[in-house]
């Protein structure tokens, strides 16, 4: 079991690594900060990050168990997806250049391979969601850290997409909103993560119930078995 989750979750740091880089080098900065303008790098960055820190404890590296993190993380992750499927099929114009997407092997790790394998380690592999402090502190910091972010850096540092309102947001919708209506948009989609985050972490806990039944049901076979023997 130890060699194939070590061989998982260099998988994962692997696939995480080479799109990161990917994105890094082959985007567009023309006066602007490439793909850092987007949510979705952001959890891409964190999604690294967490992989990273997997393996460190694994080989003995860490002696933290970034559990806050990682569970942030796989609900900014979830997040992504919902908000970018929402969106485009709503409207792909609103998420999309011209409604030109990606490549598609991109498209779905960004957008679907990527975040589903960092809610497997959060749920099933690292079990995540045993300290809700941390993990909240995380997910609170991360996306009032990007909606300053893109308010206050992004917005003065570009010019395109514009819309209605203003100019210069990561996503197209949003330059068609005035700061009060994007206030209500962020907030809404900040109640929708924490409302994640606790639906993950009662997920969780049963899960944790589950596997701790099935052990304890292997170890009461087993003992009773060498009792028979």
């Amino acid at each position: 079991m130890g060699a194939a989750l070590l061989t998982y979750r260099w998988i994962v740091f692997l696939l995480a690594a080479g799109y990161v880089v990917r994105l890094i080098l082959f985007s567009d900065y023309n006066s602007g900060v490439g793909p850092f303008r987007y949510l979705t790098f952001w959890a891409l960055i964190l999604s690294f990050f967490c992989a990273s820190r997997m393996i460190a404890i694994m080989e003995n590296r860490s002696e933290r168990r970034w559990g806050g993190a990682v569970a942030a993380t796989s609900v900014i992750n979830a997040m992504v997806v919902i908000l970018y499927w929402r969106l485009y099929f709503d409207d792909p114009t609103s998420v999309t250049a011209n409604g030109i997407r990606a490549a598609w092997h991109l498209d779905l790790y960004l957008h679907g391979l990527g975040p589903a394998l960092q809610v497997i380690d959060a749920l099933f592999l690292h079990r995540s969601f045993r300290t809700i402090r941390y993990g909240l502190i995380w997910l609170l910091g991360i996306v009032g850290g990007y909606v300053l972010w893109a308010e206050l850096i992004v917005q003065r540092l570009h010019d395109r997409p514009s819309g209605e309102v203003t100019s210069g947001l990561p996503y197209p919708f949003l330059n068609d909103l005035d700061l009060g209506d994007r206030i209500v948009f962020y907030a809404s989609n900040l109640g929708a993560a924490l409302l994640l985050f606790f639906v993950f972490t009662g997920l969780a806990l049963v899960i944790r119930r589950l596997l701790g039944r099935g052990q304890a049901a292997r170890v009461t076979h087993h003992d009773s078995s060498g009792r028979e023997a």
